[in-house]
């Protein structure tokens, strides 16, 4: 039977929800259910532990795979029995190396704690002239000389030569995996023999000695809950391993159980994105899993130093309470979270406000910076005018508004000042570096775009971008972070961290995409605060299809004229039809009616799992597009891959080649060996991602995938995300009827707990 399609040649443009055929062939008789069983959502609930079970629900396990999306399975252990690291390579990849940053972050964010248990010296957070001027006034009252130069401002600093980046050639990156360092065997050995004793599966045996360490089998033994620290395991499993450990002395009433299920709740609700969560929500869903006591539950975790609880003043009162002398006393918050995500949410506001507190004034008169202002095209004088006169300025876009953080970066470099942007992915990089061309940004040699771009990963890891001068802090004058929704409070703690004195920050950033894959909502909560100054660009989304994006960013969903047949509706009814459809869209339609090969086109649909998920599609789209025997892994040389170098990051690439070292891919054009071991947990196929994946990234075509079964899944900022990939051409394959028009208009961004704007507010004053 042939598998070429009919042709699509006399298809008209069309609008999401409308009853039009598009650039596609007529269904073949497919009669399979639209509403397919089995979706899995492309990111962990955000609701939280307050349902219970933030990571899933029913008999199903869940796991949480390397690129931050939740993965549903029905065997009742946990399969989690990923091997250790390959040997030493011959250098650190980007995700090594940005781990390794945060983990000495970390560890300086330890220290500061440490150092705040003990007596506090006043002045002692002083610094700078503030920090002079008391030490002279110190010397003074104790009869010593005062320091030179306290009571007088410096001199100058002479203008800054701007020196170009050495070229830096793409090396071999050899993966190895970004789970705690391997344990000795001895320890492992143990751990098996207890596992084995009570029926686990030992295949766990390396993760959860590497997760408790060397006497990993005597903190079993003592308290078999532990086993919960372990990725993938979930409370059910916890509790029959406790039962065939400990016998009669098992039950739920136990102080072990509650304190763990605790732990695991705040985990949970991590991978959802909360840096903590409401106490009352928190005892519900201890409640839900049948602790007798919740509370005492969370006041044994709390004893134990295993979270920690915040009170944060709810701003309630009134003006007219304000100006009494005697206002009564405000209600306060009561907040639950771990200390890892307590302390980098901290470490973040204190960053912030040193931004926002340190803008040198020696930096250039404001007529220059005014004359750059004037001389910067399209709209991006009003960005240039608040940078110069503010630490901290958010920036806010679409794609297209990329345009005038080039005409930023130029603007501080004829300045004399040295100005870097940070994109969260190779083609974000690849995308400034365009809008500053099509703008005429040409100060590079032979008048090409020299802007210094860097990835975020590679500039935290010293991979890429400026270095770091002798105090360890990044050697820039000012730090452009594009994509700043996708910053997790970790990433943009360590960032915020590593900013010298007196340099400027700007966040730029889509408003309305999906959040970061990791805990906390930066870039919203900075918006929310309204600690700085925001500049809204007003540079639009070329085409029918940014007018579509731009439409469904305020909630409405346009019909639009696409004369070109740069929107495309393809409606469905079963999921057969929607797989049959997206596969003859790729190979078929879209190369031959709009002219985009099927190697430019990215399919996009809401979670792996299910009739029409990730999985189900890439299976499709590999039969016809590159077909083979999968000898590695599932994997032949030219399929594309989605490759995950760390939890919540992805990167599309294809596969190169299989030997004994491993899975050899390119990705954005740097070459990446990924260890035998740790292709099944790092490496999909990539022909179809969600929206979660994509994000970050653009293609020249897009064919987004709405299966009757997502209805319910369906938000605003998923859609956005999704149709915003597209950059010439967006076909929607549309099974969801009306659930797409009231998503659109009615299903906002699932809310996230965190403690950011408090924080904030204790620190800085509103801009207003």
């Amino acid at each position: 039977m042939s598998t070429e399609p009919e042709t699509t040649e006399d298809t008209g443009p069309g609008t999401p929800g409308a009853d039009t055929a598009g650039d596609t062939p007529q269904a073949d008789g497919a009669d399979a259910d639209a509403g397919a069983t089995g979706q899995e959502t492309d990111a962990p609930s955000e609701d939280g532990a307050a349902d219970g079970d933030s990571a899933g629900r029913g008999d199903h396990d869940t796991e949480t795979s390397a690129d931050g999306d939740v993965e549903s399975s029905a065997d009742g252990e946990s399969g989690a029995g990923g091997s250790a690291a390959s040997g030493d390579a011959p250098q650190l990849s980007e995700a090594e190396a940005e781990l390794a940053a945060q983990r000495v972050e970390r560890e300086r964010i330890e220290r500061r704690k440490a150092e705040r248990q003990g007596p506090v010296e006043a002045g002692g957070k002083l610094s700078g002239k503030a920090a002079d001027l008391l030490a002279a006034v110190r010397a003074v009252e104790s009869g010593e000389k005062p320091v030179a130069g306290a009571f007088h401002d410096p001199e100058p600093a002479p203008r800054r030569v701007v020196v170009p980046e050495p070229e830096r050639r793409p090396q071999p990156v050899t993966t190895s995996s970004t789970s705690p360092a391997a344990a000795a065997p001895e320890a492992v050995a143990a751990v098996r023999a207890v596992l084995t004793t009570a029926g686990a599966p030992d295949t766990l045996a390396p993760q959860v000695a590497a997760v408790l360490g060397e006497d990993a089998d005597r903190r079993l033994r003592e308290d078999p809950w532990q086993l919960l620290r372990v990725a993938g395991v979930r409370p059910e499993q916890a509790d029959g391993f406790a039962r065939a450990l400990l016998g009669a002395e098992c039950g739920p009433e136990d102080e072990r159980r509650g304190r763990a299920l605790t732990v695991w709740l705040l985990e949970q609700a991590a991978l959802a994105g909360h840096t903590a969560l409401d106490a009352p929500a928190l005892t519900a869903a201890l409640t839900q899993r049948s602790v007798p006591d919740p509370d005492a539950a969370v006041q044994s975790a709390l004893a134990e130093g295993d979270a920690l609880v915040f009170q944060d003043a709810l701003d309630t009162a009134s003006p007219a309470q304000e100006d009494t002398e005697e206002p009564e006393e405000r209600p306060v918050r009561v907040l639950i979270g771990l200390e890892r995500y307590a302390l980098a949410e901290e470490s973040l506001a204190d960053g912030l406000a040193r931004v926002m507190n340190s803008l040198p004034k020696d930096d250039g008169p404001a007529a220059d910076w005014e004359h750059a202002a004037a001389s910067a095209p399209r709209s991006a004088a009003e960005l240039i005018r608040a940078v110069a006169g503010h630490g901290l300025v958010l920036h806010t876009g679409g794609d297209a508004s990329g345009a005038e953080v080039a005409a930023l970066l130029h603007a501080v470099r004829s300045l004399g000042l040295r100005g870097w942007a940070a994109t969260h992915t190779p083609d974000g990089r690849r995308r400034l570096a365009s809008r500053a061309a099509e703008d005429g940004l040409r100060d590079g040699p032979e008048g090409a775009p020299d802007l210094h771009v860097t990835t975020v990963a590679g500039l935290l890891s010293g991979a890429e971008g400026p270095g770091r001068d002798a105090d360890g802090a990044l050697d820039l004058d000012l730090l452009v972070v594009m994509d700043a929704p996708q910053l997790d409070v970790e990433t943009a703690a360590v960032l915020a961290e590593s900013l010298p004195d007196g340099a400027r920050l700007v966040l730029s950033g889509d408003p309305g995409v999906l959040w970061s894959a990791g805990p906390g909502r930066v870039f919203a909560d900075l918006l929310a605060a309204h600690a700085c100054p925001t500049v809204a660009s007003r540079t639009p989304d070329p085409g029918p299809v940014g007018e579509l994006v731009s439409g469904i960013g305020i909630g409405e969903l346009l019909q639009v004229e696409a004369p070109g047949k740069e929107v495309v509706i393809v409606p469905v009814r079963a999921a057969s039809e929607a797989v049959h459809r997206t596969v003859q869209l790729v190979a078929d339609s879209v190369p031959r009616a709009i002219g985009i090969p099927a190697e430019q086109t990215q399919v996009i649909t809401p979670g792996h799992g299910g009739a029409v998920g990730t999985r189900a599609l890439n299976a499709a789209l590999k039969e016809r597009l590159n077909p083979g025997p999968g000898r590695f892994g599932g994997f032949d040389p030219g399929d594309r891959i989605a490759y995950s170098p760390a939890s919540g990051r992805s990167v599309p690439g294809h596969v190169v080649k299989a030997d004994a070292e491993g899975l050899h891919l390119e990705c954005a054009g740097v070459p990446v060996v990924v260890p035998k071991e740790r292709v099944e947990q790092s490496v999909r196929h990539g022909w179809a991602l969600t929206a979660h994946q994509a994000v970050g990234t653009t293609w020249p075509a897009a064919v987004v995938v709405l299966p009757g079964d997502a209805a319910q899944s369906l938000t605003r900022p998923w859609v956005y995300t999704a149709f915003g990939r597209a950059g010439r051409h967006l076909s929607v394959v549309h099974g969801v009827e009306q659930a797409l028009p009231r998503a659109v208009a009615e299903v906002p961004q699932k809310p996230r707990t965190t403690r950011l704007p408090a924080l904030l507010k204790a620190q800085v004053p509103t801009a207003g």
